[in-house]
C-alpha cells in the first residue's frame, strides 16, 4: 500500500503493537517474564526472599527495586553529534535535535542510514544478550511512498556495546519534502529455538544494509511484511521480551519542539524521563570513540542506539 508525502510525517507507528516491558502496568505480568528469563537479579532476590517473607511480599520488593533498572523506562531522550572535521581530535558537543538547523538540500535527496552503537547497560536476563534491533522508514518514490524495514541481531555482554560501527541499514533512502519518520525496536531473545531465526539474520545477504532505488521494489512489500512479521512474533514468544520502540521524526521545520534532519549522529537513549539527561554536561571524545560526562569522564548508565545520517554518494 503506498502512502501520499503528506501524510508521511503523521503516520502511527509500525511497532505500536509491540509492548516493551517498561509499558506494562502489570506487576505479575513482568514478574512472570523476568522468571521465564531466569534474570539473576529476580532469582537473587524473589526467590530468596519468598522463603523468609513469602513470594508476594517478595515480588513487591522486587518491583520497587527495578523500578530504577535501565530496561524499565518507558521513554527516550534525544541527542545530535555533528560530523566532526577531517583529522580533528577536539571533543564535540551534544546537543538536542530540536537546537540544530535543517539541512534543506537533503530535502528531495537521498541518503544512507548507518548503526554507529547499540549499547546495552541492562537488560532483562542478564549475561550476553542476544539483541534483535529492527529498523524502519518511508521511502519516498516518484509520487508514492514504500514502507521498508530492515532486522539485524548482535550478540551484546551486558555493559558494553556491540562490536559494529556504522553498519548499513537503509543505503540510498529517498528523502521527501517532509523528511524523515524513523523508528526502531528492539528485542531482547532468550528462547532456544528463536536462536536460530537469528542465526539466519546473520548470513550474507543481510550484511550489506537495504538498499534502495528511486524506482518502487516490487520485493519490499513482501520483505518489510516478513521482516514486522517475525519482529512481533519474537517480541511476544515465551523467555522473549520486547525492551526498546522509538520514533523519530526529522524535518525541514523551524518548529521549538521539531527535530532537524542534517547530517551526522542521533542518539535515542532509553530514560525514565526526556529531561534526565542534560547535553550540555556531556561531550563526544573522538580519539577514543566515546560520549563521557564532562566532569569525570564516566559513561552513559543508559541503553542507547547510535545511528548516523551521511548523504548518498552514486
Amino acid at each position: 500500500m503506498y502512502i501520499s508525502q503528506e501524510e508521511n510525517m503523521v503516520l502511527s507507528s509500525v511497532f505500536e503493537d509491540i509492548q516493551v516491558i517498561g509499558e506494562s502496568e502489570d506487576p505479575e505480568w513482568i514478574a512472570a517474564k523476568l522468571q521465564q528469563m531466569k534474570d539473576p537479579d529476580f532469582e537473587s532476590n524473589v526467590v530468596a526472599d519468598s522463603h523468609s517473607k513469602g513470594f508476594d511480599k517478595g515480588i513487591l520488593e522486587f518491583l520497587n527495586f527495578v523500578q530504577d533498572q535501565p530496561w524499565m523506562y518507558a521513554t527516550h531522550q534525544f541527542g545530535y553529534i555533528a560530523p566532526h572535521k577531517l583529522g580533528s581530535i577536539q571533543t564535540q558537543s551534544i546537543q538536542h535535535p530540536s537546537a540544530i538547523q535543517a539541512d534543506n538540500t537533503l530535502k528531495n535527496n537521498r541518503v544512507n542510514i548507518r548503526l554507529d552503537r547499540l549499547h546495552i547497560e541492562k537488560y532483562p536476563g542478564g549475561g550476553t544478550h542476544n539483541v534483535l534491533i529492527t529498523f524502519a522508514v518511508r521511502n519516498q518514490v516518484a509520487n508514492a511512498q514504500e514502507s521498508v524495514s530492515f532486522s539485524q541481531t548482535y550478540r551484546v555482554q551486558e555493559g558494553q556495546s556491540a562490536g559494529i560501527s556504522g553498519y548499513p541499514i537503509f543505503i540510498g533512502l529517498n528523502v521527501g519534502s517532509q523528511g524523515i519518520a524513523f523508528e526502531c525496536s528492539t528485542v531482547n531473545v532468550k528462547n532456544e529455538q528463536d536462536k536460530a531465526i537469528l542465526t539466519a539474520l546473520e548470513s550474507s545477504p543481510f550484511q550489506s544494509g537495504l538498499k534502495l532505488l528511486t524506482t518502487t521494489q516490487p520485493a519490499i512489500a513482501p520483505f518489510t511484511e516478513i521482516t514486522l512479521g517475525v519482529v512481533k512474533l519474537l517480541a511476544q514468544r515465551h523467555e522473549n521480551v520486547a525492551v526498546q520502540k522509538f520514533y523519530l521524526g526529522l524535518d525541514f521545520e523551524d518548529s521549538a519542539m521539531g527535530c532537524r534532519l542534517v547530517e551526522g549522529n542521533y542518539i535515542a537513549v532509553q530514560v525514565a524521563d526526556e529531561t534526565v539527561i542534560d547535553w550540555n554536561k556531556w561531550i563526544y571524545k573522538p580519539e577514543i570513540g566515546a560520549i563521557v560526562h564532562k566532569a569525570d569522564s564516566s559513561k552513559l548508565p543508559y541503553n542507547y542506539v547510535i545511528f548516523r545520517i551521511s548523504r548518498y554518494e552514486e
